[in-house]
């Protein structure tokens, strides 16, 4: 039986066997990763078109006992001071590198070093430095800024947990198309996170906005009220609102259900795709209630 684990330091899933074993969701397993034998968190099962992401599978040893939990947590706390040990190495040795943590295996077989670096560093006179000091097998692993947000973690601006920690390390690639989508403030300081790349979050709800902006005249449309032609300045999807213009002073908010397409009949006088309709949507007439021209406001 395949299971989705997430490895508990690098936060990052792996595909993994259980074979014979009975495995509860969310309960801890010592299994061979990526990079040797560690601890998991079982995250549960994977349908057949998500293992499909997954190019390698690893096979579970064991239910984690206290036993390992205990050792994992006091060799977290080991890794910590080495991590500080290697950090003044990297500067005795004057290397662009910066480190991000450090981790050893559940059977403390190997050392694990993750830096962050905008070129290839040579390290290999840090590694046998490192060796010398802590007379273990010792492993450098280069990793992108996404990667070090993933094994730090923090709180995102929706006041929760990020995603690449907390819930999944293959999330969809995000473009700036999906902020531009979504009405999102294309400040780079709004619209990234911690690592300093576009929000992940952004993936979650584009296709919902895919979908929602079919009901919606494009930005730029026309569209008329009454008399009156005015042109789409804004939608917003969330409220359900469209900011119309003219150029004339004029202007309104009316609501998407007051919004309906023309149709063949009478479009010979007006260049419009779009006209308003105040029937069935009682929230227009107070809507249009903001509507003035440049006299009225005189």
């Amino acid at each position: 039986m395949n299971l989705v684990v997430r490895n508990q330091h690098t936060r990052e899933t792996d595909l993994c066997d259980v074979g014979d074993l009975e495995v509860e969701q969310h309960s801890e397993v010592v299994y061979n990763s990526r990079h040797g034998i560690d601890l998991g968190l079982v995250i549960g099962p994977v349908s057949p078109d998500q293992e499909k992401n997954y190019r390698e599978r690893y096979n579970v040893q064991r239910i984690a006992t206290e036993e390992d939990v205990r050792r994992w947590r006091e060799q977290q706390a080991q890794a910590h001071e080495a991590a500080q040990v290697c950090a003044q190495r990297v500067a005795f040795h004057r290397l662009d590198m910066r480190v991000v943590s450090a981790h050893y295996l559940l059977d403390r077989s190997k050392l694990l070093f993750f830096f962050v670096s905008e070129h290839r560093v040579d390290f290999r006179n840090l590694v046998r430095d490192l060796v010398n000091t802590f007379r273990i097998r010792v492993e450098l692993r280069q990793i992108g800024v996404r990667d070090e947000t993933r094994i730090v973690g923090g709180i995102g601006i929706c006041g929760r947990r990020l995603c690449c920690n907390g819930i999944s390390d293959r999330l969809e690639p995000v473009s700036i198309r999906m902020a531009k989508d979504q009405n999102y403030s294309l400040n780079s300081m709004k619209v990234s996170g911690p690592c300093g790349r576009l929000l992940c979050c952004l993936a979650y709800e584009h296709r919902f906005y895919q979908e929602e902006r079919k009901r919606y005249p494009r930005e730029g449309a026309l569209v008329e009220v009454g008399e009156d032609t005015l042109r789409v300045q804004e939608i917003n999807v969330l409220t359900g609102q469209v900011r119309l213009s003219g150029g004339a002073g004029q202007g309104t908010s009316v609501p998407i259900c007051a919004l309906e397409r023309r149709g063949g009949k009478g479009r010979s006088r007006s260049r419009a795709d779009w006209q308003v309709n105040q029937n069935g949507c009682p929230a227009t007439a107070l809507a249009l209630t903001d509507f003035q021209t440049e006299d009225d406001t005189e």
